[in-house]
């Protein structure tokens, strides 16, 4: 079970560029294992991710922003849905990953 965070490393876009550093930001905080998966650099990779979004989150025109996210191959969501799971504190059950323990509770 891999977490994978679909980006852009070049986009022109200041709102993408922070979705991007915020999820991948709260994903190393908690140290959450993922991969980042550049689609600006793999073609093949981010035609597999367009297909892979289900057709009620494609947006009506054009092609669905980064960053999206993938648990192996099933589809948690986008930026906006990762934002609604960290405010209602359900980002593991969002990810489709048990809870770890943090440092401290390991440490006693």
């Amino acid at each position: 079970m891999v977490i994978k965070v679909y980006i852009a490393s070049s986009t022109g876009s200041i709102a993408i560029k922070k979705h991007q550093q915020a999820v991948v930001g709260f994903l190393e905080a908690n140290r959450i294992g993922f991969q980042e998966v550049d689609i600006t650099m793999l073609e093949e990779q981010r035609q597999w991710m367009y297909r892979n979004i289900p057709k009620d989150k494609q947006p009506e025109k054009g092609n669905p922003p980064p960053p999206q996210i993938f648990n192996d191959d099933h589809y948690c969501g986008d930026y906006e849905d990762f934002f609604q799971s960290k405010e209602d504190n359900t980002v593991f059950a969002f990810l489709g990953v048990s809870a770890q323990p943090s440092v401290k509770d390991s440490e006693s």
